[in-house]
């Protein structure tokens, strides 16, 4: 595979998991065309053409070396330490990682609109969750604004090693794969929210290091009515102001990678259950969805940076 192939496999896969459906997104990148065709020269000069057919911001090729792919270095954060570790193990073609970097950590604050439509699925009114989360939106702007973007990129350019990082799609994948776990299993208590979390590979390993799922507000005994995975993808944490209306909304519990003390607090306000499933296992459930992908084509996966690698196939 060239990393080009990678690339579009994971615009794809993230477009397929998308809790807003595979037909609401591609409406959303027509809605981005029909925009640019009414766009001056200038307007259309200065316009990222990438955003014409990935719709997540925060994925991209950094260096593209046009080598054949067979051997990946991945990880969660991959900045210039883990390129100079894929330098010094050799014969590494592309160093891939979770969280953003170079012009994908710039637009990170651009693939929040994501969490509006889906707060909407969960009955929070478009005006509503579009209004809070546009004032997080620039929030997050400002400050990712001062940061080096580039700093890692530009290392491995210097080092002739392929890069490029994939956010939201393999975010995407977790709250698909939990969706569709919670959906068919039922948890009616947090008890057993936990419990079904804990059979999850991942989260077994973060048990072992200390980080595994929790309940952050509410109790063990708390019934979940309505559970709501508005917390796993989109970017980074929504509106702390929006857990009033989602309890209005009959939100019951939320499940989260990971809350901030100014949410937690807002969401114990709002008497809403929120299950922490844990950052870093998250972000490898998704991550390892999607390197299976990679690995069913012949490619060699070498984790590291925190990445919890589990295979969910068989070699043959």
């Amino acid at each position: 595979m060239t990393i080009q192939q990678i690339y579009t496999l994971a615009i794809k896969k993230g477009m397929e998991a998308d809790l807003r459906g595979e037909k609401q997104v591609k409406k959303m990148l027509a809605r981005i065309k029909k925009q640019y065709g009414k766009m001056d020269q200038q307007e259309k000069q200065e316009f990222d053409k990438e955003r014409l057919t990935n719709p997540f911001s925060d994925t991209r090729i950094l260096v593209d070396t046009k080598k054949p792919i067979k051997r990946i270095l991945t990880g969660i954060d991959m900045e210039v330490g883990e390129l100079l570790l894929a330098d010094r193990l050799g014969n590494i073609d592309l160093v891939l990682a979770h969280h953003p970097e170079g012009l994908a950590l710039a637009g990170l604050d651009d693939v929040m609109h994501l969490q509006a439509e889906v707060l909407n699925l969960y009955g929070v009114p478009i005006n509503i969750a579009e209004s809070l989360i546009k004032l997080r939106i620039q929030e997050v702007s400002r400050s990712i604004s001062p940061l080096n973007h580039n700093q890692s990129v530009d290392a491995a350019r210097l080092l002739k090693i392929g890069f490029m990082c994939v956010h939201t799609p393999t975010d995407n994948l977790v709250a698909d794969f939990l969706k569709r776990l919670i959906t068919r299993k039922k948890p009616e208590y947090i008890e057993d929210l936990l419990d079904l979390l804990k059979t999850i590979p991942e989260y077994q390993q973060a048990i072992k290091m200390g980080s595994g799922p929790h309940y952050l507000t509410g109790q063990s005994g708390n019934r979940c009515g309505r559970i709501a995975l508005t917390e796993i993808t989109g970017g980074t944490e929504g509106s702390p102001q929006i857990y009033e209306k989602m309890a209005q909304a009959g939100v019951g519990t939320i499940v989260s990678m990971h809350l901030s003390e100014k949410h937690y607090k807002e969401a114990k306000k709002a008497h809403i259950n929120v299950v922490v499933a844990g950052h870093i296992s998250s972000d490898s459930l998704g991550l390892n969805l999607f390197l299976d992908e990679l690995a069913k084509k012949g490619i060699e996966i070498i984790p590291c940076s925190g990445l919890m690698r589990v295979e969910r196939f068989k070699k043959k």
